[in-house]
This record gives C-alpha cells, structure tokens and sequence, in this order.
C-alpha cells in the first residue's frame, strides 16, 4: 500500500466493528482506532509484498534444537519423608479441603 492511497479502513467501519464485538466507543476512539487499524493493514500489505517463494516457511527464525538430558533415576523422598510436613494425610496423600461441593 503506497502512502498516497486512501485508507483501508474508514472509521464508519471500525463503528461497525464496534457494534458487532458489542463495544461501546467515543468519537475520539473511533477515530484512534481507525488510525491504529489502517497503520496496521498497510504494514500487513507491506510485508505481503515481500518475494518470499523460494523461502520454506519457519515457526522461528533462528534454528533451535531441544537440548534434553539423559533420564537417570536418582534417590528420592519417601511417602513418609514427603508427607511428613502436610497438616493433614489421608490413604498416604495430602489430604485437601473439598472445593467442589460434591457430595459423598
């Protein structure tokens, strides 16, 4: 979109937005909006300018590799040590207070 070139949202459109997404806007939002829209329209046609056919498309543009770590099982807490400090215990589990109100 060349800077000479009309607006590619009007502020009548933007109200009409407005009114479908249930937002209640000011004259002064409308016009803000509009301005905000239409800068944003105009750099999505610019970037779809770019030739970019021959590029693959990416999720990231720096190549990333997942560095993991080995699994190896070590030493843990056992059932007692980890609920040792729990204010209640129930069946060797932290018992919890009910938060869904079903009945037993």
């Amino acid at each position: 979109m060349s800077s000479g070139s009309s607006s590619a949202i009007s502020r009548e459109e933007v109200a009409h937005l407005a009114r479908l997404s249930r937002l209640a806007l000011t004259d002064e939002e409308l016009d803000q909006y509009a301005t905000q829209l239409d800068s944003i329209l105009a750099h999505v046609a610019q970037v779809s300018e770019v030739a970019a056919d021959d590029v693959p498309g990416t999720a990231h543009p720096a190549q990333l590799a997942n560095v993991l770590r080995p699994d190896v099982v070590k030493p843990c807490l056992t059932t007692e040590q980890a609920l040792s400090g729990a204010p209640a215990v129930e069946q060797d589990r932290f018992a919890v207070p009910q938060i869904l109100g079903e009945e037993q």
